[in-house]
């Protein structure tokens, strides 16, 4: 078989990349913020506190965990989620990266 695009790619671009499209959705964004909010907590939280469906807080977490940008617990009948602290080091060196490029450039 032949190459894949993402072959074309380094391992870090295409990490890079999962991570966006995992939080290129708004839902995700929101329980990203929540689970910053309240540090832990079980799919049941965020249902009530979103406007989504348990199915689709179920798909969102899906999407989030398997980028990496969440991890979850068994807790009993419940997993409880949190943010994966390695994939914030990861954006927090990718975007220093970028800011300080971008702040010491001159642009035309």
């Amino acid at each position: 078989m032949g190459a894949t695009k993402t072959d074309h790619f380094t391992e870090r671009q295409n990490q890079i990349a999962k991570i966006a499209k995992a939080l290129g959705h708004p839902a995700r964004i929101a329980i990203i913020e929540y689970l910053l909010k309240v540090n832990t907590c079980i799919c049941g939280d965020i249902v009530n506190e979103l406007p989504l469906a348990q199915p689709t807080v179920s798909q969102h977490l899906k999407e989030l965990k398997n980028a990496g940008i969440i991890k979850g617990n068994i807790e009993g009948t419940a997993i409880c989620y949190c943010i994966d602290e390695k994939v914030v080091g990861i954006l927090n060196d990718y975007f220093s990266k970028i800011i300080l490029t971008v702040t010491n450039q001159k642009c035309c």
